[in-house]
């Protein structure tokens, strides 16, 4: 008997594991998205600006950590492209973090996993405090 409590053991913590493995591979996606959505923000940000100023003025641009003199109207092309690419990636990550929680919902409902803090009944879906609600949301799992 203790061998197969063992062996059931072993298959729990297996796949405890691979839910956990799945949140941290969404929780990454999540991050990525992040960080790309900020990145779109600052170029629009940067756009914007020289789209307000002379063409022939000069500019500079990071490329590689290396500080490079441009005019205008050679950097702006470069940054729209660059904008419509974090863009297209942006669409691509959120589709990927869309799949991941569905594929971790599914694991969920497969093996029954339940954690700790989620709200369950319909009395727990009540809080009494709105702040009580957004703690509880900041410590649980963002699916889509």
């Amino acid at each position: 008997m203790s061998n197969e409590a063992a062996k059931a053991q072993i298959a729990q913590e297996k796949i405890v594991a691979q839910f956990q493995q799945l949140r941290n591979e969404q929780r990454n996606l999540a991050n990525s998205l992040n960080t790309l959505e900020m990145d779109l923000r600052e170029h629009k940000t940067v756009i914007e600006t020289l789209n307000a100023v002379d063409p022939d003025r000069k500019c500079f641009r990071l490329i590689g950590g290396v500080l490079c003199e441009r005019t205008v109207k050679d950097v702006l092309p470069q940054l729209m492209e660059n904008k419509e690419f974090i863009a297209k990636t942006i669409a691509t990550v959120t589709a990927d973090l869309s799949k991941k929680g569905v594929e971790l919902n599914k694991f969920k409902e497969e093996h029954n996993i339940k954690i700790r803090g989620e709200q369950i009944g319909t009395d727990a879906a009540k809080p009494a405090d709105t702040d009580n609600a957004s703690k509880s949301e900041n410590r649980n799992v963002l699916v889509s």
